[in-house]
């Protein structure tokens, strides 16, 4: 496919007009098909001058070393900020108004030494800014605490996923123990996600309950600390809220008490009031709970065999579960709980399982319209905890040809609201259908806690070391389309539906991504055939980035 070649240096910009070739082809890969050349008409777009100066080059700090990576999906980014219009190559639906943006570790590197988990990375936050069929994108570092500190300082200075600032002295290293206990020295690095509340505030945030930080959608600029009002406490919360326009439920695990409290924001507020509590069943510890689903009337609460271990939170070096300790004989457990009342309508035992992500949940029926029982989809990894060691940076980019990538499916579990004290964990369709791996989902948002029939996620196409292709899975069919491109390592497909739309599957599929090459673009693939629309070249490669959220255009 015709392509175009930028030189980012300091001062450096862009040309006033760039003109491709009428006609262009690509071939596209499609698993469980043949091969499809895809056609598209290829539009002639004016590519401005920068809207921020053309760039910031990426702190002294930042060495060469980084960027000698086999894939630049695990190289750090090398300017702090960018902005300017993308030439498309098909055609992006004119419905399409508003702008996506992504969050995720986009820099792991302090002078010379270098990050070794792919979650220790500091926040780099994307846009891809969608009207009348053109395509403005642009990225920009989280301005968190963390980031200014090393920024500053040329080295770490927070608590990060596998990563401790080394003190000086053992004084020191006695006064980043307090620090820790109290939550000072935790990082505040928000980049696991960004959402959009209710009062259309735009909040990135991680584990820590201080990294969640305000930003604006359309500069990307660093507004400041989202500070919640009340005084529930805690130190972490779970990474995946779920945010619609009339409210925001997490989940605060306890570390003391084992358990979790179930806790709701309203719109324009920063004041989360509790629900309700769910007790642990078992362990020394709440298991980790990274994501939680929602119905229409009930949450979810997993508490799965991998816990929080505060031993391991206080060794300066990591284990091999980081944070976290592996307890099957602590068992596994799902609790239900009811939104109105706070009350336990189901707490099941369930076979052991490990997941990051939960894809959606809904009341099942039966045939009087009473709910029987609530059925919940995640991106299911098997009850293997070697998920966690796999994205150390250094196995990311080791990449020789072999197949390392543990087995993923869509773990299905039925929970019985009949008083049966048992569970179930089955996969949802054979996991061969999307290459048994299976991570970074999205749905159509208008069946958030409705049974549904559609999930996008990241699949593989074997032999890999990381999720590569881009999947639809047909939960009714029990079939899946996968798109994937050699060489190509795709962040989360993020579902954006037609307004007005009636299929559930009517809309389009917003990734990134980034290649083995150096370079990278955006993907629009079309919701219902899953085939590509449209893309765009990035002028320079950017990393992989985690998660997503839609703000839709005035």
């Amino acid at each position: 496919m015709a392509s175009m070649e930028f030189l980012a240096t300091r001062n450096s910009t862009l040309p006033a007009v760039v003109a491709l070739p009428e006609k262009s082809g690509h071939r596209g890969v499609y698993l469980g098909s043949s091969n499809v050349t895809l056609k598209r008409n290829v539009r002639r777009l004016t590519v401005t001058n920068v809207a921020t100066p053309l760039p910031t080059i990426a702190p002294s700090w930042e060495t060469e070393s980084v960027v000698k990576r086999n894939h630049v999906a695990w190289t750090s980014v090398r300017q702090e900020r960018w902005e300017g219009e993308l030439i498309v190559q098909g055609e992006i639906p004119l419905w399409l108004r508003g702008t996506y943006l992504r969050n995720g570790p986009g820099m792991w590197g302090i002078g010379n030494y270098e990050f070794r988990h792919l979650f220790d990375g500091y926040a780099t936050l994307v846009k891809l800014c969608f009207e009348n069929g053109r395509l403005v994108a642009g990225h920009r570092q989280v301005e968190s605490e963390a980031y200014m500190a090393a920024k500053k300082n040329k080295k770490l200075c927070y608590r990060e996923f596998s990563e401790v600032p080394k003190p000086d002295n053992f004084l020191a290293y006695v006064g980043e123990l307090a620090s820790l206990f109290s939550g000072a020295s935790l990082t505040d690095n928000a980049n696991t996600g960004v959402v959009r509340l209710g009062d259309g505030r735009v909040v990135c945030l991680t584990e820590t309950q201080k990294g969640s930080i305000v930003i604006d959608p359309d500069t990307l600029d660093t507004k400041g600390k989202f500070e919640y009002s009340d005084t529930l406490g805690g130190l972490i919360h779970s990474a995946h809220p779920i945010v619609t326009e009339k409210e925001f439920l997490t989940l605060l695990p306890d570390l003391v008490n084992p358990g979790y409290l179930v806790v709701r924001m309203e719109p324009g507020t920063n004041e989360r009031k509790v629900i309700g509590r769910v007790n642990c069943r078992n362990g020394p510890a709440p298991g980790w709970v990274h994501s939680f689903p929602v119905t229409e009337h009930y949450v979810v609460v997993p508490e799965m065999p991998l816990r929080y271990c505060a031993q391991n939170l206080l060794k300066a070096e990591p284990t091999p579960l980081y944070k976290f300790e592996w307890h099957p004989d602590s068992k596994a457990f799902v609790h239900i709980m009811c939104k109105a009342s706070g009350k336990i309508v189901a707490s099941v035992e369930v076979p052991l399982f490990v997941t990051f992500h939960f894809i959606n949940a809904y009341e099942a029926e039966d045939e009087e319209g009473r709910v029987t029982a609530i059925v919940a989809d995640c991106c299911e990894h098997n009850a293997n905890t070697t998920i966690l060691e796999k994205l150390r940076l250094q196995n990311l980019r080791a990449f020789n040809g072999e197949d390392v990538l543990p087995d993923a499916r869509v773990g299905r579990f039925i929970i019985p609201l009949d008083g049966s004290p048992y569970g179930k964990l089955e996969a949802a369709l054979d996991p061969d259908e999307h290459g048994r791996g299976l991570d970074m989902c999205s749905i159509n948002p208008n069946y958030l806690g409705q049974k549904y029939r559609y999930a996008y996620a990241c699949g593989a196409h074997r032999p890999c070391n990381f999720p590569n292709t881009l999947t639809k899975l047909d939960l009714v069919e029990k079939k899946a389309k996968n798109w994937y491109e050699e060489g190509g390592v795709p962040s989360e497909p993020f579902f954006v539906p037609r307004p007005g739309a009636t299929r559930e599957d009517d809309g389009v599929v917003i990734s990134m991504i980034s290649q083995k090459a150096g370079s990278g673009y955006a993907l629009l693939l079309d919701g219902s055939t899953f085939k590509e629309i449209a893309r765009a070249e990035f002028p320079y490669g950017l990393p992989y980035g985690l998660h997503g959220c839609w703000v839709p255009k005035e």
